[in-house]
């Protein structure tokens, strides 16, 4: 017996997982959430093995990479998983969010190089506490890409005169109510990456509030594929910049709401790492996932003319 035990102890040691050089982390700051991805079994560890802030096991497995979201951006320290907020004052005051993804190996002996990845995320708008978002129309995402350096880009989701997608109108984006039904082209764009980087659009839909959250909501695109024949995606995961176009509406019985809410959940994917291109329409379902995956952007249709 004591020959098996030594045999034993001399065997290799067999990975769960193909440890990849963890020197990558892309952290999206979107409105509304904090979204990190980090390669799959970075140096070796499992997503069992990395937590939020120490704090909180919440990642998701994905193709390719493990994604950490905080979904909670309430400025006050430790609000979701240990995550800190710094608010600084002055003619721009902002909010800063800081949080780490950290291994934890609680058997005795540790085998894998420590994990770290700490991110910050900075807001120059106000919060608005009955949406649980901040004002603003733009995500920034952050690329380290180990001695490549650090990128910065900016997702935003623009109106479009014509479907040539060449000039962007401004804001906010006026319809006349003889005018509904018209074409609204819609373009949403990562500025300062490369094209590696792809834009995919999940899931728009409209509501009558500005809460993304309204039960009272439309659908316009699901799971990357058209809702009805009143939506047509031009361009979608291929580019950095991704463009569809739906029918301008208003909803029944509102008639004293002059507004419109578009929302999209966005994700911006690395093409070198990942498949960023979402499968034929026809071979997925038109019923939301109950589990995000991206973050939402958030534009406004104003209506004018006789009600």
């Amino acid at each position: 017996m004591a020959i098996v035990g030594a045999l034993i102890m001399l065997l290799p040691i067999a990975w769960t997982c193909a440890p990849q050089k963890a020197d990558y982390v892309m952290v999206s700051c979107f409105p509304n959430a904090i979204i990190a991805n980090v390669p799959e079994c970075p140096y070796g560890w499992e997503i069992s093995q990395l937590s939020l802030g120490g704090v909180c096991y919440t990642g998701i497995s994905a193709p390719g990479y493990y994604r950490f979201t905080i979904p909670d951006l309430t400025p006050k320290n430790n609000s979701y998983c240990g995550t800190l907020a710094e608010y600084i004052a002055g003619k721009d005051p902002k909010y800063i969010f800081y949080n780490s993804i950290v291994s934890n190996d609680t058997s005795l002996t540790v085998r894998n190089q420590p994990v770290n990845y700490t991110f910050s995320c900075t807001y120059q708008a106000s919060y608005l506490v009955n949406n649980a978002v901040f004002s603003q129309r733009v995500a920034t995402v952050y690329v380290n890409n180990g001695s490549l350096g650090t990128f910065r880009s900016q997702v935003s989701m623009n109106v479009f005169t014509n479907s040539k997608f060449l000039y962007a109108k401004d804001a906010p984006y006026v319809i006349d109510t003889s005018e509904i039904g018209s074409e609204v082209f819609i373009g949403i764009e990562a500025k300062g990456l490369s094209n590696r980087f792809k834009v995919v659009i999940i899931n728009c839909w409209a509501t009558p509030s500005p809460y993304s959250t309204d039960k009272k909501r439309w659908s316009l695109i699901v799971n990357s594929c058209s809702f009805d024949n009143t939506v047509a995606i031009f361009e979608n995961a291929k580019d950095s910049r991704s463009m569809f176009k739906f029918n301008s509406f208003r909803f029944q019985h509102k008639e004293k709401v002059s507004t419109v809410w578009l929302h999209c959940e966005v994700q911006v994917c690395d093409g070198e790492k990942l498949q960023c291109q979402p499968n034929p329409c026809g071979a997925r379902s038109l019923l939301p996932e109950e589990e995000s995956s991206g973050g939402i952007l958030t534009t406004e249709f104003q209506f004018k003319g006789n009600t």
